[in-house]
């Protein structure tokens, strides 16, 4: 056999090996894929904020920005002067790019389950095997702390108590209003 027909171990036949030039993955990744992070899935979370006392719903990108500004007026010279660019950097591409104040209001309904990208990068909840698209997801304490506490006078039942407790991660370290029954 010559050396060109030769075929073993790390060399396949002539007929199968990629052609000069040509790519092995020729679809391959898009350009641009996964370059940005999801900025809109996380920033644009409704969250609630208290301030004096008074509890109020914005975007998680309104919070930020409450809380880059309190810095600021609470005297860290950095913060403040970061938030000013930023201010005028986002005023400045608003105007170039048309935009003005917002005339129209989308609401968007999403089903069960899609919202499982923005949970772990906002630290909600964490999927139980991360090799696995279709995964668990369990909430993390503090999340389940939070929607409790909101319930006021609103009592949930064994059975809805059950459900909560099977959905945390960890429900050893949640702090159990004084009425739960159910514990971990």
């Amino acid at each position: 056999m010559s050396k060109a027909t030769e075929v073993g171990y790390r060399t396949p036949p002539a007929s199968t090996r990629f052609a000069k030039g040509r790519s092995g993955n020729p679809k391959g990744r898009p350009k641009g894929r996964f370059n940005q992070p999801p900025y809109e899935a996380i920033l644009g979370q409704v969250v609630t904020i208290k301030e004096d006392g008074v509890e109020s719903r914005v975007t998680a990108a309104q919070a930020f920005l409450l809380y880059i500004i309190k810095r600021g007026l609470d005297g860290d010279v950095a913060v403040a002067r970061s938030a000013i660019a930023a201010m005028e950097q986002a005023r400045s591409a608003r105007t170039a790019n048309g935009y003005g104040e917002a005339r129209t209001l989308v609401r968007r309904i999403v089903s069960p389950g899609s919202v499982n990208t923005a949970l772990e990068p906002l630290r909600m909840a964490s999927k139980l095997d991360r090799y696995r698209p279709s995964a668990r997801m369990m909430l993390e304490p503090w999340l389940v702390e939070r929607a409790l506490s909101r319930l006021g006078d609103k009592r949930l039942s064994l059975e809805e108590q059950e459900k909560v407790v099977r959905a945390v991660r960890t429900p050893h370290k949640v702090r159990w209003p004084h009425w739960w029954k159910v514990r971990p």
